[in-house]
């Protein structure tokens, strides 16, 4: 009996260890469960989006293509720049078994490096542009092959109908359709169209197998812009200033055709010129609209603006007489000559101009002063931009009244010391022909969408330089110069022509001297003298064989000129002569 009762305890003890170990299980698959329903809580609940966007990620791809940037017109609504519809060639790099072999194919497909594409097919990424905008030969060169993980996708690409026309003005767009040059980057808000959102779908292996595509944001009317610029006119200026800068072997050539009264642009010619199909393949200084972007000195054909400076300054008046020194002059211990060693005696203030005397040009700007000179300058909007809607517009070099020395006022008398854009250059002497007002030039005429007019661009005045009476003098002393003077070759039979050549010298850096062998030669001008409608500049420089701008840039102003005012049916003095010169 004693022996039972020994062993009791033992059992009890058992019990409650087996009790408390139960607890513990029960307790732990407890908690067991409400960490594995919290854990799912927070992935399915918490952590929703994140995953759902990772999920998303990895087994979908979303490319942005643009589609339908506006087109860009001349003012006849001609087609300047425009889009077609090309194809794009991607691979999906898991997809592509040989890869040797493949990138060898595409490399002779789209004459392209092998061993880049190799780099490229060879990666772990799931989706990998190999060449935009594909020209179609190549194209159907690789579709032949069937490549698997090759694929297409259709792209708009901006495509200029008319090559090199009015390239200066018009500009690029880049592989992504954004405006790069001119008008394409000056207005590439207004002309960038909708931005397409492309996914592409892929399967549990990870090969694409859907397409679809939305646009972002909503779709939005495509918006044109209508240029100023008329294309025949450009055709003109183009043609006639390569054929010169191509005669003289020049470095480079400017023309400008435009209204002197409303101050809107027909051409702006620039030689050498691009193709912005492919503008790639030029090197960037050809991209350059030289008749905003570079300056130079202008030499002779600043002398108008002195010319009307002192006269309506009051101080002269264009038969008072000035003395040329026959020829020699000696100001701030330099001396100053004639251009071709002419020997001038008394010149009145308008031979002073037509016959470009520069010793004559110094008295009169001594007359004048350097002050009022200084004054009128800047009124004629040297120094300053004049507002045309194009990038890259430079304000020319003309330095402030106090840094002025002793020889500044005789050297920017006859256009030295002083440089100013083609554009600053016409813009001001079409001030003079319109009766006396600074125009702002404009390349633009409206905003369209879908046919329809949303924004018009209007003439704006900047100022009124000088009197209509100054402007119908100096209008004179520069029919005189045409008729009489160095710009003769300038004449347009049936019209009466007011212009002036210009002869610079280039300043060599370098050497610190102005050059002996290297000018600029030109003409600025416009026609019909007393109620002009048409202005134009023409600027060669650096041309060999000959340099004066009476022999190389006046007949390029005739001819344009002719052809131009023929074109735009101006009736010419004498109709007779005209029908004559016609046939």
């Amino acid at each position: 009996m004693k022996r039972n009762k020994d062993k009791i305890p033992s059992v009890n003890l058992n019990r409650e260890s087996l009790k408390v170990r139960l607890i513990l299980v029960s307790v732990l698959f407890v908690l067991f469960g409400v960490g594995l329903v919290g854990r799912l809580f927070f992935l399915q609940v918490i952590k929703h989006e994140e995953l759902v966007s990772r999920s998303m990620q990895q087994h979908q791809i979303t490319v942005n293509v643009q589609y339908g940037r506006g087109f860009i017109y001349d003012r006849n609504m001609n087609e300047l720049a425009s889009n077609i519809k090309v194809e794009s060639v991607y691979v999906t790099p898991r997809e592509i078994k040989d890869k040797k072999k493949t990138a060898l194919l595409l490399a002779k497909a789209l004459k392209m490096n092998e061993r880049l594409i190799f780099k490229k097919i060879s990666s772990k990424r799931s989706f990998a542009w190999v060449k935009r905008k594909v020209f179609p030969t190549e194209i159907a060169r690789l579709k032949r092959h069937s490549l698997s993980g090759v694929n297409f996708i259709s792209e708009d690409k901006r495509f200029f109908p008319k090559r090199e026309l009015a390239s200066g003005v018009i500009g690029f767009a880049g592989i992504d359709n954004q405006g790069l040059a001119g008008i394409e980057h000056q207005y590439d808000a207004a002309l960038k169209g909708n931005i397409v959102k492309t996914v592409m779908k892929k399967d549990a292996r990870g090969k694409l197998v859907q397409f679809s595509g939305e646009i972002n944001g909503g779709a939005k009317e495509n918006q044109g812009m209508v240029l100023a610029i008329d294309e025949v006119i450009q055709f003109f200026a183009e043609h006639h200033l390569s054929k010169q800068v191509k005669k003289y072997q020049a470095k480079s050539g400017v023309a400008i055709v435009m209204n002197p009264n409303t101050g809107e642009v027909y051409a702006i010619a620039n030689m050498p010129q691009y193709n912005p199909n492919n503008y790639s393949a030029y090197k960037p200084k050809r991209w350059i609209n030289g008749a905003v972007s570079n300056s130079y000195e202008p030499g002779s054909i600043f002398k108008p603006i002195l010319a009307a400076a002192v006269i309506d300054a009051g101080l002269a008046r264009p038969h008072d007489i000035f003395f040329c020194e026959n020829g020699e002059f000696e100001i701030g211990g330099k001396k100053i000559g004639e251009a071709a060693n002419h020997k001038f005696g008394w010149l009145t203030l308008q031979d002073v101009v037509s016959r470009s005397s520069n010793i004559g040009s110094v008295k009169v700007a001594q007359h004048l002063g350097k002050n009022y000179f200084y004054d009128y300058i800047k009124k004629f909007g040297f120094g300053q931009k004049t507002g045309v809607a194009l990038p890259g517009e430079a304000v020319g070099q003309f330095k402030e009244l106090a840094a002025w020395d002793k020889r500044s006022l005789a050297s920017i008398s006859f256009g030295h010391e002083i440089s100013a854009t083609p554009l600053q250059m016409i813009n001001a002497v079409s001030a003079i022909a319109n009766g006396g007002t600074l125009m702002v030039p404009r390349v633009t005429r409206a905003i369209i969408k879908n046919g329809r007019v949303t924004k018009q661009f209007k003439s704006k005045s900047v100022r009124r330089v000088i009197s209509t009476q100054t402007s119908r003098q100096v209008i004179e002393i520069l029919k005189h110069a045409v008729k009489n003077g160095t710009g003769g070759k300038a004449a347009i039979k049936g019209y009466e022509v007011a212009g002036k050549t210009g002869t610079a010298q280039k300043y060599d850096h370098k050497k610190g001297s102005y050059s002996s062998t290297a000018y600029v030669s030109s003409f600025v001008g416009f026609v019909p003298a007393d109620a002009a409608k048409i202005a134009i500049l023409v600027m060669v420089d650096e041309p060999k064989g000959g340099h004066w701008g009476g022999s190389v840039a006046a007949p390029v102003f005739k001819d344009i000129g002719r052809e131009t005012l023929r074109y735009l049916n101006v009736p010419p003095n004498d109709q007779r002569v005209y029908i004559l010169d016609r046939a």
